[in-house]
């Protein structure tokens, strides 16, 4: 089906108002009108702002420069059971409704940034939901194909983003409302870590699993709107910080030999296109310089099935349970039916299922040690409105297959577009990660989108280059020459901090390296005029335990930047100039471990 186009991406409309070609007034007050006529057939908005709602907002713009603010002027949504100050936080349930006194803590920290709200989106009902037709307020239908559903539950803010009524949208994810409809509309969807961006403010659904998400239409723009709200929220008692990894600093190119989990058994309910779809985009993974890895997914998948035939179940009942029980018919029935065994939920079983979950996590995590990513489907196949009618429980849960274990494991995870399916509907698969790898997957993800370019929401192209910057995330690539060599004396102290040798191979040839005066360390220090290739070998450990790693290093030596044959740069270990008193020239050994087993 022919789309509508546009191009709202930030740097386009950075760019625009930078040359006075556009104003945020006039770009919103078009984007009202847009809106409006849109709403009827795609029921996306519970709350359009008027002109005088957005008033404040665009006045304190006339006073400022378009560069003194990096979303000066953007055009954002916002899922309607997160709050905005005085407009009503419905969830999709009238007799819920009340109005917001004060704005989420994102909705601040954008707003302050520079982007307008345009309204509140529709949802399902509590964010219970991943098809987006639970809603009194109208089913969302895709944004590509009127047959099938936007998804959700973060239904509306999806189709924002998709029909050109914001650059981005906010919604959240409980098990997969932030991934779901991305894949269904062509759009990238940001699930970060638990924690990284607030949700204060932010109506629950399941309070220790909820994420605030982004929908974009490029991992690029995600990976600058993480980097600008990722921060800790005094107001949210689950809040994390994480600067090191996710600022713009981690987003980059992967390294060419990365390794990405595959699930070993894939499960695409009989859906031969999705199951091509997936297969294309391993080979682009493939063609990025990827390493595919085969993964059990079985203790995922199970820890999936614990969110709804769990206790999990009765968090989100603790959300609406005055309501449901003074107002049951307030509450649309398939909600009630979802949450019914709630009540029945007691403290043994919770502790129980709090017992298994760990379980299941252990294992994943151990699967997950020595992987970068892993690729899944999003959906294993699409499912039509006259589908979910007629089933609404089963075909939701379809939906959610390979999306219910993310939150619950504690994973980040994001949605790219891989392609569209012979009706014109987009498809979608799913990177994800240990926690606080979200700039890291949304590197890959920007690779994944410019290897093969795809059309855009908008009908745009992205630029086939890839960024000169190289990606980074929790493991830390550590280059060793001396004692930490694999087998040798202070090997232990990188194992027992969880690290794993990557590659043997050698420096760039200007180095030097010594035996110091100790006789049990080596010194390697760098000379461009007189020096050799030296054998080293580069290992990867946890970044969170290189500090305890640094404590324990003796003077001279410590940890510098370390030139590869290669041509990288990596942390290794280097030797301070005063260290070589006394200290004997063994370069000519090629290396450490040559050096001791010499004749």
């Amino acid at each position: 089906m022919s789309q509508p186009t546009f191009d709202l991406r930030l740097a386009t409309l950075a760019e625009a108002y930078r040359r006075g070609e556009l104003t945020p007034r006039a770009l919103l007050a078009d984007i009202r009108q847009k809106a409006q006529t849109l709403n009827p057939e795609y029921q996306l908005f519970i709350h359009i702002l008027t002109a005088e709602e957005q008033e404040p907002w665009l006045a304190a713009l006339d006073t400022v420069a378009p560069e003194t603010l990096p979303l000066y002027g953007v055009p954002f949504a916002i899922k309607d059971n997160i709050d905005l100050a005085g407009i009503a936080t419905t969830a999709a349930c009238p007799a819920f409704a009340r109005t917001a006194t004060e704005d989420a803590t994102i909705v601040a920290q954008l707003i302050a940034l520079g982007a307008i709200p345009v309204g509140k989106t529709n949802l399902d009902q509590f964010a219970t939901g991943l098809n987006g037709t639970r809603s009194p307020y109208g089913r969302c239908r895709n944004a590509y194909h009127a047959d099938y559903p936007s998804g959700g539950s973060s239904a509306g803010s999806a189709l924002a983003v998709a029909l050109g009524v914001a650059s981005f949208a906010l919604g959240t994810d409980t098990a997969g409302s932030g991934r779901v409809p991305a894949s269904l509309n062509n759009l990238v969807g940001l699930k970060a870590s638990k924690g990284l961006i607030s949700t204060a403010g932010v109506v629950p659904a399941c309070r220790t699993l909820d994420c605030t998400t982004f929908f974009t239409a490029t991992a690029d723009e995600a990976s600058r709107l993480l980097a600008l709200t990722a921060r800790l929220d005094p107001r949210d008692a689950y809040s994390r910080r994480n600067p090191q990894w996710n600022s713009r600093q981690a987003f980059g190119a992967p390294t060419p030999g990365f390794r990405f989990g595959v699930p070993q058994t894939l499960n695409f309910l009989g859906c031969a296109q999705s199951e091509s779809q997936f297969m294309q985009a391993k080979a682009r993974l493939i063609a990025l310089g990827g390493v595919p890895v085969n993964l059990d997914m079985t203790p995922f998948l199970a820890a999936a099935r614990l969110l709804y035939d769990g206790p999990w179940v009765a968090e989100r009942y603790a959300v609406v349970e005055p309501l449901i029980t003074q107002q049951p018919e307030a509450v649309l029935p398939v909600i009630r039916e979802v949450l019914a065994k709630a009540p029945d939920t007691d403290a043994v079983a919770t502790f129980r299922a709090m017992y298994q979950l760990q379980a299941y996590k252990a294992q994943c995590d151990a699967l997950l040690e020595t992987l970068d990513c892993v690729l899944t489907p999003t959906c294993p196949r699409p499912v039509t409105l006259d589908e979910l009618e007629a089933e609404p429980v089963q075909r939701n849960a379809d939906l959610g297959y390979y999306t219910n274990f993310m939150n619950l494991l504690d994973y980040a995870a994001v949605n790219v577009p891989v392609g569209f399916l012979a009706n014109g509907l987009p498809s979608g698969v799913t990177l994800f990660g240990r926690a606080f790898t979200d700039q890291y997957l949304l590197g890959v993800a920007d690779a994944f989108q410019r290897v093969q370019p795809l059309p855009l929401v908008g009908g745009n192209l992205l630029a086939a280059s890839l960024p000169a910057a190289t990606g980074s995330h929790d493991r830390m690539p550590l280059v060793v020459c001396g004692a930490h060599l694999d087998g040798l004396a202070l090997n232990g102290q990188l194992r027992e901090r969880g690290g794993r040798l990557l590659t043997a191979m050698q420096s760039a040839p200007c180095y030097r390296l010594y035996a110091l005066a100790d006789g049990r360390r080596p010194g390697m220090v760098r000379d461009e005029n007189d020096g050799a290739a030296i054998a080293v070998e580069v290992w990867e450990l946890p970044s969170s335990e290189l500090g305890s790693l640094l404590a324990a290093i003796p003077a001279p030596l410590g940890l510098g930047k370390v030139e590869l044959s290669d041509g990288r740069w990596l942390s290794g270990f280097i030797c301070e100039g005063y260290g070589l008193q006394g200290a004997t020239d063994i370069t000519g050994y090629g290396g450490w471990r040559a050096w001791l087993t010499r004749g």
